[in-house]
């Protein structure tokens, strides 16, 4: 009588084989996501700091409250006030976007509107960089215009 070794399982080697193939993919991949996922909140907090900015300007030109709007910049967070400064705002009305370990911030920090006209009373740049040499400019000119190039 003939003993049939058919076995229906991989062998060692193939499983070996198919762990180094999937290593190799993730070793590829995995640098690109990290690059991707940076690029994607570096934009993410440019937009949403020029979304900021507008809002801030049109409240204060709307005369929202009877009192100034700004922006406050900070390390670790963006932060839409109601006052004349930061230090001085009412803050049951901050609107916060917390902002990405991986992106620093450089520049104008606190950008505040004045009522009825919306004129910034400082101007400037803010400068935002990435880890992966990525860097995008918001600009404030004198008149209230902010100027970014979206993405």
């Amino acid at each position: 009588m003939m003993k049939n070794n058919n076995s229906l399982g991989f062998t060692l080697l193939e499983l070996l084989l198919s762990i180094a193939i999937f290593a190799i993919v993730i070793g590829f991949t995995a640098p690109l996501f990290y690059s991707f996922q940076v690029k994607n909140d570096l934009d993410l907090t440019v937009n949403t700091t020029a979304q900021y900015l507008r809002r801030a300007q049109i409240l204060s030109q709307a005369g929202k409250g009877d009192d100034f709007w700004g922006v406050m910049i900070k390390e670790e967070e963006i932060v839409l006030f109601k006052g004349e400064s930061y230090a001085n705002r009412d803050s049951g009305f901050d609107e916060i976007f917390l902002l990405s370990r991986a992106i620093s911030l450089s520049g104008l920090s606190e950008i505040v509107f004045e009522k009825l006209t919306g004129e910034p009373q400082n101007t400037g740049d803010i400068i935002f960089s990435s880890g992966i040499n990525e860097t995008r400019v918001i600009k404030i000119n004198e008149k209230g215009i902010i100027d970014y190039e979206p993405i």
